[in-house]
């Protein structure tokens, strides 16, 4: 069996005397997508931001993250630099947060090209961003490269934060809540996108949702946290089978589904 391409260990996050994420361990193999779920606060976000190294300074972070068997916490920060966008990448959750609202969508996707390759001429830029907006189906890139993000939809921008994220060909991608903002139509739309991609690029990713119906749609594992704690993991089948901690099954109970008695209420996870 091959090594794990991320491997984190006892990972634990404090911002002064508040621990985050406590002894968390978790491990993504290549080719798989690990689905991170729990409730707002729970510290999935917190742990996305310790992989690339992108806490605050009053973050203390313990423990061990290896990447491809290279610890990513003993590296300096340039040596971290060449990492993030190259060879691990990150989707945020809020486009228009992420996006610069006053340069063109090329600009921007064609700067995560130029800050690891360049050496790349200009006109070898410009044809990889319309490669990558081609890939993630935007419409029209060789007219579109150099709109803003305001003249696109919400899903459109979510496309070009993915084509941002993939257009260096990382090993492992980061999805923190990438279809939180997105009607339930357009979220289906970047579910199937981010698989094709998956499959095209044999790419492993880091999955976070606190929807587990997102979840089930990509993830081989799952793995669940609680109050900054990992207090399950298992095979995305079997999870959703058979649950086996309390925390999980008021999760589940706490969704509703097409078998739902719509004469009870939801399942409380508090």
């Amino acid at each position: 069996m091959d090594a794990p391409l991320l491997e984190v260990k006892n990972l634990t996050i404090r911002f002064g005397a508040h621990p985050a994420v406590e002894g968390i361990s978790l491990q993504i193999n290549p080719g798989e997508t690990l689905g991170l779920v729990g409730e707002s606060g729970s510290g999935k976000s917190a742990t996305s931001l310790a992989l690339l190294r992108l806490l605050p300074n009053t973050a203390q972070v313990t423990g061990a993250i290896n990447f491809d068997g290279e610890s990513l916490l003993a590296l300096s920060e340039e040596s971290m630099r060449r990492h993030r966008g190259r060879n691990l990448a990150m989707i945020f959750q809020e486009p228009m947060t992420a996006l610069n609202p006053v340069m063109p969508i090329g600009r921007q996707i064609a700067e995560a090209i130029e800050a690891h390759h360049p050496e790349v001429s200009r006109k070898a830029v410009k044809e990889k961003v319309i490669a990558a907006m081609h890939e993630v189906a935007l419409p029209e890139p060789e007219r579109r490269i150099h709109d803003y993000p305001h003249q696109f939809s919400g899903g459109q921008r979510q496309r070009i934060l993915i084509a941002q994220a993939l257009v260096n060909r990382p090993r492992l991608l980061i999805a923190d809540e990438p279809t939180t903002a997105l009607d339930v139509t357009v979220q289906a739309q970047i579910l199937r996108l981010l698989n094709d991609l998956r499959r095209t690029h044999n790419l492993s990713m880091l999955f976070i949702s606190h929807d587990l119906a997102v979840v089930s749609e990509v993830a081989d594992r799952v793995a669940v946290m609680q109050r900054g704690r990992i207090v399950e993991q298992a095979t995305a089948a079997t999870l959703f089978r058979d649950p086996q901690h309390p925390y999980t099954r008021k999760l589940l109970a706490s969704a509703p589904t097409m078998q739902t008695d719509r004469s009870r209420p939801l399942a409380s996870i508090t």
